[in-house]
């Protein structure tokens, strides 16, 4: 996925540098045709490169260009992303093309949010639904028999790439993917988060992906309705005390950022929802939520503070990062009050001042805007079973 880079000026390998050459010419080309000839040097190139695991070359040539050539790295990134997530695979002497894809599932709870096994049984159902409702007529699928934190998910395009080889040599055999759950990382306990099935389809070569590809058929809403309708029910034995929305399938990376997007107004309605289970509807009646924009060297995040309407103490806090393009200069503080506003928050305030971006030196959790214009640690009013009071 595109993100943002520190600044590299270390010497670089003769690949990567051979990337940055291809993606400016890429970047600068002016014509289609010229497109397709540098399109197929950087696929002949990353092909080696994702088979050889040099994951540091493909990340220092995406440095090297944030700093030098902004529009070739995007391109870069494209690609790369491209090649992380797809390619073709021979099968008995046919083509097939090979997508790695994911369905988010945003979720919150005041208990933990599982990220578990996936038994057998429901696995199968799930693929049912999938098939009926979101994959093209004849795609195969296989599935990983697990429900992934963000904190599990491959951690670079080289990891990504070989989950997308083993999941596609399954799809083509009829199987499933076993992960192996004692190898998983500890996932980080937060109020709402978001939870990934991780599957690859297969189809001829050139033939539709999804439902929304075939022609008279769906359309992406439609699909997603019937998902919803059909499929999303079925999540629930793995997501046990949780209040959840599932997202529809989509390529890996743009499935990942559709959910980064859409975690954002979730978790400050899912805040909302909270605070009002936790407080009392009397209490909760009375909240008024303070948005800052923090800074470090640029915008880095806006942070909302949520506590009473009569007080300057902050009971929880949400973490709002900006994505994409966004920055300074976009309304992202609008669209804030306009969630918050939509959730039932009478009192938003949106202070103008630049926070600085900092934590709490004790525990590590971010610091939240008062009402004052002071950085203060959320704590809630003493309960039982008091989550974390940061939102993912």
């Amino acid at each position: 996925m595109k993100r943002n880079r520190l600044s590299s000026r270390k010497r670089i390998s003769a690949d990567a540098t051979e990337l940055g050459r291809l993606a400016i010419g890429l970047a600068e080309s002016g014509s289609k045709l010229e497109d397709t000839f540098w399109q197929a040097r950087l696929a002949e190139l990353l092909d080696r490169l994702f088979h050889d695991g040099a994951e540091d070359d493909l990340t220092a040539a995406l440095d090297r260009l944030f700093d030098t050539h902004p529009m070739g790295h995007d391109d870069l990134a494209d690609i790369i992303e491209s090649h992380a997530e797809s390619c073709i695979l021979l099968d008995q002497g046919r083509e097939f093309d090979l997508l790695l894809f994911a369905v988010p599932v945003l979720a919150w709870s005041r208990f933990s949010i599982p990220a578990a096994a996936i038994p057998r049984n429901l696995l199968q159902t799930i693929k049912v639904h999938l098939g009926a409702h979101v994959l093209a007529a004849g795609a195969r699928l296989a599935l990983a028999d697990y429900l992934y934190s963000p904190d599990q998910l491959p951690h670079s395009f080289v990891d990504t790439w070989q989950l997308m080889r083993r999941l596609g040599a399954a799809a083509l055999t009829g199987d499933d993917l076993n992960v192996d759950a004692s190898a998983m990382p500890e996932t980080n306990r937060f109020l709402s988060d978001t939870r990934y099935l991780l599957g690859a389809l297969t189809v001829p070569r050139g033939k539709p992906l999804f439902r929304w590809n075939e022609a008279d058929k769906t359309t992406r809403e439609g699909a997603l309705k019937e998902w919803l309708k059909q499929g999303a029910p079925c999540l629930e034995p793995l997501l046990t005390g949780c209040a959840y929305q599932a997202l529809l399938a989509d390529a890996y990376h743009a499935a990942c950022r559709a959910a980064d997007s859409a975690s954002r107004p979730y978790s400050l309605n899912a805040s909302v929802d909270f605070l009002r289970t936790a407080l009392g509807e009397a209490v909760s009646d009375n909240l008024r939520a303070v948005v800052g924009a923090f800074h470090d060297k640029r915008l880095e995040e806006y942070r909302i503070g949520f506590g009473p309407a009569d007080s300057d103490v902050v009971y929880h806090g949400v973490v709002w990062p900006l994505l994409g393009i966004e920055d300074e200069t976009t309304d992202v503080a609008g669209e804030i009050e306009s969630v918050l506003r939509k959730a039932g928050i009478r009192e938003v305030v949106v202070l103008d001042q630049q926070f600085p971006y900092e934590f709490c030196d004790d525990c590590g959790a971010p610091l939240y805007p008062s009402v004052e214009g002071d950085t203060v640690h959320a704590e809630m009013p003493e309960q039982d079973d008091a989550p974390s009071q940061t939102l993912h």
